[in-house]
C-alpha cells in the first residue's frame, strides 16, 4: 500500500509510506505466532503503539517488507498558491506488484483485502496497528496556554541524541513521535527511532531545521498536535514558539514571553534586578558608539566583556583588556551578533577573572508550582562552550545552595516560568554570586539532574504542556549522590578542536554501574558537516565525586569511536587531572592545566584500529564497497529487545 499526501501551505510536503526502512517496535507475525518485542526501559506491560493503515497491514503478514516508516520531502513549490490547501491520496492495495515511489525507491505491494483509512493528515490520533491499545492522551481542558488540548502525538523538531532522548519521554507516557530530518540525516537513529519521519529540507539548517513553514507544514500533515523544541535550533526562538502556537499546536516549553524576556540579555537583567538577584556590574542600555562605551566602560572598571544582548554561547563577546582594544571588540562583538542572531545589539559587563560557573535547574507548573533540582558545575568550557558538567557543585556549600536557589527561583518567577529551564550564575572565589542568563529550554547537561535527583525532566515538560500538575513540591525533592557528564564531540584536541566530519567506522559504547550515554551514533552513519559536531554524552553517577569521576574515567576507557577524530582522550586527561580531582574548577581550567595538549598513546595502534575497522565496513557493504550501502537489519535497529514469554 501507498498513500501520498501533498499538503500545500509554503511548502509541499508529499508523505510517501512506503514499507521499507523503519522495522523497530511493529507487530510481526513469524509461523503464524505473534510475537511481541518489548523494550526495557518501557517496562513489561508497555502498550503497543498505533501505526498506519501499512503498518497495520503488515501485522497480517500481507506486505513483502522488512519495515515502514513515513517519509515526506518539503521543497519550494512557486507554481502553486501559498494560500491554498489540498490534499492529495494515491493508493495501490489491490495489485501484487512492486512500484515506485516518489522518492525513487522500490516498494512492495500485495492486496490487503480493507478499506484504508484517511490519510495520515486526516487523523491526529496517529497510526493504527490491529489489535493495539491506543495512545493515552495526556489530556487537559480548553485550548489556550491555562487549559492547554490533549497530547497524544509529539513532532520533534531537533535531531540526534537530543531527539532520541525526547522519543524514549514520549515512549514512556505512550504517546507517538515523529521526527524531522534534512536530506542528509535520512538515515540517522532518530529517524529511524520514530513513529513518522518527514523530511524538512537540504542540509543546511536554515533550509531545513529553522524553517518554520516546513516544519509546520510537516505537523499538520502527520497529525502531530505538540512540538518539543529540544536544545538549540529554534528552542529558544520566541517567533517560532508563537507561531507553533498559532498553528493550534501545543508547543512545549515555556511562553514566548518568558523566551523573549530572557533571550534579550539587557531585558533579562532588568527583569531580574527587579526581583533582587544580584548582578554583574554592567551597562543596561546597548553600547551605541564607541564614544558612550568608552564612558561606560570606566566606570564598570577594566577588564571588561563586550556582550550580544540576544544571544549567548559565547557568540557576539570579546574580552577587552584597556580601552585600546576597546572600539575594535565593540566592531567585532556586534558583526559576529548581526550574523548568528541578526540582532547586533551589544552592552558591556565587568569581567570576573577565573569565575565558576554554575546554573540551577528549575522545573514548573501551569497551576504556580516552581521548584528547583539543585545546581550544576559547568566550569570546564572551551570558547564558553561546557564540555564537562557535574551535580553538585564541589564549591558550594550548604547555605551558598540555598541562596542561589532562592536567587533562581526568584528570577523564574518573574517571568511566570513554566516547564524546565536553567538560571546561569557565575560564582568568584569569594563566594559571591551574580546572574549570568536564564536558558529557557531543556539543557543538554540535563542527564545529570536526572541522575542526582530522580527526575524525568522530559517527561515533566510533557506533563505540564498539557496541563498537568508536576505532582510534587520542593519538600519532595532529595537529591541523591554525584553525577558527572562529558560531551563527546567529532573534533581535533590538536588542531584547535576544529571539527571532524566523516563515516563512523565503529562505535562501541560504554556500560556499568552507574553509567548512562545519550548518543545518535551507529557504525556506517556519517558525521555531517552543517550542524553541531557533538556525537554523544557520557554520563556517570556515584555515592561521592570520586566513585563517580572513577566511573566516568572508566567508562570513557571502554568506549571506542573509529572514523572521526574525537576528543576522547582529551576528556581523559581533563578528568585525570589533580586539580579536577580537588575540586579546583574555573572557567579558565582547560588554559591554565591544559593548553598544548598531546594525546598518549601510539599512532600505529590507532592507524591499525582505523584499517581493521575500514575493512570490516566494506566487507559489510560487499566487496569493495563501490554498491549501494545496505539498509540496517531489523534486528540492528531494536536496540534491546526479547520476545514476550520468554
Amino acid at each position: 500500500m501507498v498513500v501520498e499526501v501533498e499538503v500545500e501551505v509554503d511548502v509541499v510536503v508529499d508523505v510517501v509510506v512506503d514499507v521499507v526502512t523503519q522495522p523497530r517496535r511493529r507487530a510481526a507475525r513469524i509461523a503464524g505466532v505473534r510475537h511481541r518485542l518489548r523494550s526495557p526501559m518501557r517496562g513489561p506491560a508497555a502498550p503497543t503503539r498505533r501505526r498506519t493503515h501499512a503498518r497495520q497491514c503488515s501485522s497480517h503478514g500481507q506486505i513483502g517488507a522488512t519495515a515502514s516508516t513515513v517519509r515526506a520531502i518539503a521543497s519550494a513549490s512557486p507554481a502553486r498558491s501559498p494560500h491554498r490547501a489540498s490534499a492529495h491520496v494515491t493508493t495501490a492495495n489491490n495489485a501484487s506488484a512492486t512500484s515506485r515511489s516518489r522518492t525513487g525507491r522500490n516498494v512492495a505491494r500485495r492486496p490487503c483485502g480493507r478499506e484504508p483509512p484517511p490519510v495520515p493528515s486526516a487523523t491526529p490520533d496517529g497510526d493504527i496497528v490491529c489489535e493495539a491499545a491506543p495512545c493515552r492522551p495526556l489530556a487537559a481542558p480548553g485550548t489556550d496556554r491555562l487549559h492547554p488540548r490533549p497530547v497524544q502525538r509529539v513532532l520533534i523538531a531537533n535531531r540526534g541524541e537530543i531527539a532520541l532522548r525526547i522519543i524514549r519521554g514520549c515512549r514512556a507516557l505512550g504517546l507517538s513521535t515523529v521526527a524531522i530530518h534534512s536530506e542528509v540525516d535520512r538515515q540517522a537513529p532518530h529517524v529511524l527511532a520514530a513513529d513518522a519521519a518527514v523530511c524538512v529540507g537540504p542540509p543546511p539548517a536554515r533550509e531545513s531545521y529553522l524553517n518554520t513553514e516546513a516544519i509546520l507544514a510537516a505537523a499538520k500533515a502527520t497529525g502531530a498536535d505538540a512540538v518539543h523544541p529540544g536544545y538549540g535550533f529554534f528552542s529558544e526562538n520566541a517567533t517560532f514558539a508563537e507561531a507553533v502556537e498559532r498553528a493550534g499546536l501545543t508547543w512545549i516549553g515555556p511562553s514566548p514571553h518568558a523566551i523573549a524576556t530572557m533571550g534579550d540579555k539587557l531585558a533579562a537583567r532588568a527583569t531580574v534586578a527587579k526581583a533582587g538577584v544580584p548582578l554583574v556590574p554592567g551597562t543596561e542600555i546597548a553600547v551605541s558608539d564607541a564614544e558612550a562605551a568608552r564612558h561606560a566602560a570606566r566606570e564598570i572598571g577594566y577588564p571588561i566583556l563586550v556582550k550580544a544582548a540576544a544571544g549567548g554561547g559565547g557568540k557576539g563577546m570579546r574580552t577587552v583588556a584597556d580601552e585600546a582594544e576597546l572600539e575594535k571588540a565593540l566592531a567585532a562583538a556586534s558583526r559576529e551578533a548581526t550574523a548568528a542572531f541578526a540582532d547586533g545589539r551589544v552592552y558591556l559587563e565587568r569581567l570576573i577573572a577565573r569565575p565558576r560557573h554554575v546554573e540551577v535547574q528549575v522545573l514548573g507548573d501551569r497551576h504556580g508550582t516552581l521548584v528547583h533540582l539543585g545546581e550544576r558545575e559547568c566550569s570546564i568550557q572551551r570558547r564558553h562552550q561546557k564540555i564537562v558538567e557535574e551535580t553538585p557543585s564541589p564549591a558550594v556549600t550548604e547555605a551558598l545552595r540555598a541562596q542561589m536557589t532562592e536567587a533562581a527561583l526568584a528570577a523564574a518567577r518573574a517571568v511566570d516560568y513554566v516547564s524546565a529551564g536553567t538560571v546561569e550564575f557565575l560564582l568568584d572565589d569569594a563566594g559571591r554570586f551574580y546572574f549570568l542568563e536564564m536558558n529557557t529550554r531543556l539543557q543538554v547537561e540535563h542527564p545529570v539532574t536526572e541522575l542526582v535527583w530522580g527526575q524525568d525532566l522530559v517527561a515533566a515538560q510533557l506533563r505540564v504542556a498539557a496541563g498537568e500538575r508536576l505532582g510534587f513540591s520542593q519538600g519532595d525533592l532529595r537529591p541523591r549522590g554525584h553525577a558527572l557528564e562529558v560531551r563527546l564531540y567529532a573534533e581535533d584536541p590538536q588542531q584547535s578542536f576544529f571539527p571532524s566530519a566523516g563515516m563512523v567506522l565503529a562505535w562501541r559504547e560504554p556500560s556499568g554501574p552507574g553509567i548512562r550515554v545519550d548518543a545518535a551514533l551507529r557504525a556506517g552513519v556519517a558525521v555531517p558537516v552543517e550542524y553541531d559536531p557533538m556525537l554523544a554524552k557520557i554520563s556517570a553517577w556515584g555515592a561521592d565525586r570520586a566513585q563517580a569521576t572513577a566511573r566516568l574515567l572508566g567508562a570513557l576507557a571502554d568506549t571506542v569511536v573509529l572514523g572521526p577524530t574525537t576528543n576522547l582522550a582529551f576528556l581523559r586527561d581533563v578528568l585525570a587531572h589533580p586539580a579536577f580531582a580537588s575540586g579546583a574548577t574555573h572557567t579558565g581550567f582547560l588554559g591554565d592545566h591544559l593548553p598544548a595538549w598531546h594525546p598518549s598513546g601510539s599512532p600505529a595502534v590507532a592507524a591499525a584500529l582505523a584499517a581493521f575497522a575500514t575493512t570490516r565496513a566494506t566487507a559489510a557493504r560487499g566487496g569493495d564497497g563501490a554498491g549501494p550501502r545496505q539498509e540496517p537489519s531489523p534486528w540492528e535497529t531494536l536496540g534491546r529487545w526479547r520476545l514476550a514469554g520468554t
